[in-house]
C-alpha cells in the first residue's frame, strides 16, 4: 500500500508545480493526522489528499474539454467557473488511468472543492484539509484548524461557512452544490 502511495506522490510531483505539490503534501500530512484522530482509514485519507489536485495544472480549456468528453459537467456554473471541476477530472483519471476503485477515495477527490450533500467522513476530511493544511496562512485559518481538530463535522461546517463568506466578500458566485452541501451538513448538525 505505501508503495502505491509513493507512486502517486511521484506522479503528482511530476504533474503539478512545486508550490501546488507542496500544498498537496500539506493536505496529505493533515489528512493523515486527522484520519488517525477520528479513526478513519489513514491510507485512504493520504491517497485522496495527495491526488486531490492531480488535474489542477491542466489549462482550463483542456479541463473543460475532458469534463465534457467524460460527462463531468453537471451545472452551468461548472462551465462558467472551470476551476471547480478539477476534482472530478482528477477522480476520473485516478479511476480510469490508475485503477483506483475505492469509491470513498474517488468521491473525496471529486468533491474536495465544492462539497456535496451527504458527504462521507473522508470527503469532509479532504474538503477541510484542503482549506486548512499547514501551508495555508490567512486570517482565521488557526480557528478553523482548531474546530476541525475538535470535531470533523463542526470543523467542516466552519470551513464551508468560511468559504461562503469569502466568496461573497469578493463578489464571486457561490456554486449551488456548495450551498446544498452546507445546508445538508448544517441541518444534520442541528438535529
Amino acid at each position: 500500500m505505501s508503495n502505491q502511495l509513493g507512486f502517486f506522490r511521484i506522479l503528482v510531483a511530476e504533474k503539478l508545480s512545486y508550490e501546488r505539490f507542496q500544498h498537496s503534501v500539506g493536505v496529505e500530512v493533515l489528512a493523515g493526522e486527522l484520519a488517525e484522530k477520528f479513526g478513519l482509514d489513514v491510507y485512504a485519507a493520504q491517497l485522496a489528499a495527495i491526488t486531490h489536485d492531480l488535474a489542477k495544472s491542466l489549462p482550463y480549456r483542456e479541463q473543460l474539454k475532458k469534463a465534457n468528453e467524460w460527462k463531468l459537467i453537471h451545472y452551468p456554473e461548472d462551465i462558467q467557473n472551470p476551476q471547480v471541476i478539477h476534482g472530478r477530472i482528477s477522480a476520473y483519471i485516478l479511476k480510469e488511468e490508475y485503477g483506483v476503485t475505492n469509491q470513498d477515495i474517488l468521491n473525496a477527490v471529486a468533491n474536495h472543492t465544492l462539497g456535496r450533500p451527504n458527504m462521507s467522513d473522508l470527503e469532509m476530511l479532504i474538503y477541510s484539509a484542503d482549506l486548512t493544511e499547514p501551508g495555508r496562512n490567512y486570517d482565521g485559518v488557526d480557528k478553523l484548524r482548531e474546530k476541525l481538530y475538535y470535531d470533523l463535522r463542526e470543523g467542516t461546517l466552519a470551513c464551508m461557512e468560511y468559504t461562503l463568506s469569502y466568496l461573497r466578500q469578493i463578489n464571486r458566485a457561490v456554486h449551488p452544490l456548495t450551498v446544498l452541501a452546507y445546508q445538508d451538513l448544517k441541518n444534520k448538525l442541528e438535529l
